[in-house]
This record gives C-alpha cells, structure tokens and sequence, in this order.
C-alpha cells in the first residue's frame, strides 16, 4: 500500500509537471468571433504534417534548456491562420534552440473557427473561393497578435522565474505566424515588446507592410525566391523598411527553398536556415556560445 501511495504520489508530480510546461496567456474574449469546435491536434493528410486546429484560449509551451544563456524566442507557427504547423514549425524549432541554451515558448494563438478538418476547408478554399480566407481571417488577426503581445509580456514578467534577460526575448513566425510577428512589431507596449524579431516567410498580404517603428527592434529575415505563395517580395519589402528608418536588420533570401520549410529537410541551403539565425544572434550580441560548443 505504501508502494502505491509513492506511485500515485509520483504519478501526481509528474502529471503537474506536464501542465505546467502550458500556460494560458491573458486574453480579452472576443464579442464578435464564436468557436464550436474544440481545439484539435492532428495529423493532416494534405500537409503532411502534424497540425493543432480551433485554437480559442492562447498558450505557451516552455522548452527550457539544462543551461540558460538567458536569451529567449516566442515560436508562432504557421498554417494561414487556420491551424498551426505545430513540429516543423514550433516544437522542434523550440528544440533546436534549446540545444543553443535558449529558452522557447511555442505560442498557441487564436485561429480562424473552423469544422472537423481546417486544413481541407483552407484548402478547398485556396482553389474555390481564395477571397473567402481573406475575409475570415480578418477579424481574427487582431485577435492572434494581441496574443503574440501577451506572450512577450508574460516573458517578460517571468523573467526571473525561467533564468531569462528581459532585455533579450524575441518572436519569432513562419508564414502566418510571421504575420502575427509583425503585428507584434507594429503595436507593442514597452512591456510587451519584443527585443528581435524573425519572421520566416512572413505573409505580408494579411498584415501588410508598415513605416518600422521609431524604436524598431533588431530584426533577422528569412524566406525563399520560390516561394510558391509568393511571399519573397514582401520579406525584401520588410527589409527595405527597416533600412529606410536608419535600423539594421539582415535578410536570407534563399533561391530555393518554397514554402513552409520550417526545420523539413530538402538537401537545400535552407535547411540552414536556423542555424543563420543563431549565427546573427551571437554576433548581434542577443546570446552567447555555450561553453561545450
């Protein structure tokens, strides 16, 4: 009987760790956008990849590193606001980074209220109807960067708590989630804002290009001349902004690469792409080399 009690008391703990590693941001409900769906993890069939789906309350998962350097990145997944490429584009980027001593936060942002399989509806959509996806993620795309503003905000504040500089956070999003991420870059708060940004293959036509704000963070561009959705030259219109404002910022525009690369292997350049981020952030000064590198 002692036994089981250790068990179940084991069982417990490791039970309150795993929900701790999530936490729910603070958000406003929204009065005008209605989910009835719950939130769904899944593997998509159509991208081949593993997808989280209905997102209505917004969280983070923690990746703590055994060695913090201090330096911390805010993970927005891509997935056209309809879902979350949530491994190739958020865990096992999370992962990478981890490896390097950087603490990660992979961000569950609010997303488009969809049926049983969102991937199929955006897909059916993108052939048939492509205004239609315009016209529902509008009202959601405030709703998804107010969350990206929160989960800085929430770093910030925890800053202690995860071994963090509160000087160092960045964000960091792919295609959609790059879209969250300039939103970030355009309406922060001193306590919400983040110190660099990264948006990867950033799709500037559903948060279009802005002037870069007076105390712009550093910023890292990635995206690839191939990408099918044609992304490229808002990346290079993102850069340009920032060098017209007097802030410097560093652009990777790979030739090839496509869409969605994320942490995919294609036996292309790109697949280097993360390790060009970690690069530029130990020459920016944002983390440092961990000893046993």
């Amino acid at each position: 009987m002692k036994k089981f009690s250790l068990i179940l008391s084991f069982l417990t703990v490791f039970q309150i760790g795993l929900a701790q590693e999530f936490i729910e941001l603070p958000y406003e409900k929204s009065s005008t956008v209605t989910w009835t769906h719950e939130e769904k993890q899944y593997f998509s069939e159509i991208w081949k990849t593993e997808v989280v789906t209905n997102v209505s309350i917004p969280t983070i998962q923690v990746f703590q590193p055994k060695n913090p350097s201090g330096t911390s990145v805010i993970i927005a997944p891509g997935g056209a606001l309809y879902a979350l490429s949530i491994n190739s584009e958020g865990r096992d980027v999370a992962k990478w980074l981890t490896d390097k001593g950087i603490t990660a936060f992979v961000l569950k942002y609010r997303l488009v209220p969809t049926g049983e399989d969102a991937v199929q509806e955006v897909s059916e959509e993108g052939q048939t109807n492509p205004t239609r996806i315009g016209e529902r993620v509008a009202p959601v795309m405030p709703l998804s960067v107010a969350d990206g503003l929160s989960a800085v905000s929430y770093v910030r504040e925890n800053a202690e708590k995860y071994q963090l500089d509160p000087s160092k956070i960045g964000f960091m999003g792919f295609s959609a989630g790059g879209a969250v991420t300039m939103g970030v870059a355009y309406n922060y708060n001193e306590n919400s804002r983040p110190d660099f940004l990264v948006p990867v293959y950033a799709w500037t036509s559903a948060y279009p290009v802005q002037e870069a704000p007076k105390n712009a963070p550093k910023m890292l561009i990635v995206c690839a001349s191939d990408d099918p959705l044609g992304l490229a030259p808002g990346s290079i219109e993102i850069y340009n902004s920032w060098i017209k404002s007097g802030k410097l910022s560093e652009l990777h525009m790979y030739s090839k690469g496509g869409h969605g690369f994320g942490m995919k292997e294609q036996g292309l350049p790109s697949d280097n792409w993360i390790q060009r981020f970690y690069d530029w952030s130990v020459a920016e000064g944002i983390t440092s080399i961990l000893k046993s590198e």
